[in-house]
């Protein structure tokens, strides 16, 4: 059985609604795309659901998919937050991966490197911050950003490697809760569409 605090201490996870390249499977970093009309109506299910909740904070990719569905799911005043923004992906920004596998077999962001972009490191490091910032509320921590960067989280938080984040799938509009069992950190629910 968990203890109160564990019950406490969580991070809630939101992925934005959908953009037009999340729906063709576009990697999409620093272009800063809007919602498009499924993603707004994708993103106004979550309002419910989040409200029945208290947030010790909240906190947003600076990037407007993210701002956007922060705002559309009832928080306009989310925090932005830099180490939440998505997984740079550099000279592959826009590129689907079997684009990206015509020339490099295999690739994934999981297991390759993008060229002019961030390395799992760097992306490990930042997301650290993010963890040791929910870790430090005392509370639940909800925050808005990408796929990547949310599956890197979930991963960091789990303390394992930024590359264990392949094995979660998330979808666009989607809550997951990260939290703590018996000092353990555990994915309480995952992929989870309001």
């Amino acid at each position: 059985m968990s203890s109160p605090a564990d019950l406490e201490d969580q991070l809630w996870l939101v992925r934005h609604g959908e953009t037009e390249w999340s729906r063709s499977g576009q990697h999409t970093s620093t272009t800063d795309l809007p919602l498009t009309p499924v993603g707004e109506a994708g993103a106004r299910t979550l309002a419910p659901v989040l409200a029945e909740f208290d947030f010790a904070q909240v906190l947003t990719s600076p990037r407007q998919r993210a701002r956007r569905t922060a705002e559309l799911a009832g928080f306009p005043d989310a925090e932005p937050d830099e180490d939440l923004a998505e997984w740079a992906y550099g000279d592959y920004e826009g590129l689907t991966t079997p684009e990206i596998q015509e020339s490099v077999p295999g690739w994934s962001v999981w297991s390759h490197p993008s060229p002019n972009g961030e390395s799992a490191a760097e992306v490990a490091e930042r997301l650290d911050r993010v963890v040791a910032r929910a870790r430090a509320a005392h509370g639940k921590t909800l925050v808005f950003a990408h796929g990547h960067s949310l599956r890197a989280l979930a991963a960091r938080w789990l303390e394992v490697d930024v590359a264990e984040g392949r094995h979660f799938a998330l979808d666009t509009s989607t809550i997951s809760v990260l939290g703590v069992d018996r000092g353990t950190p555990v994915v309480r629910r995952w992929n989870v569409q309001p």
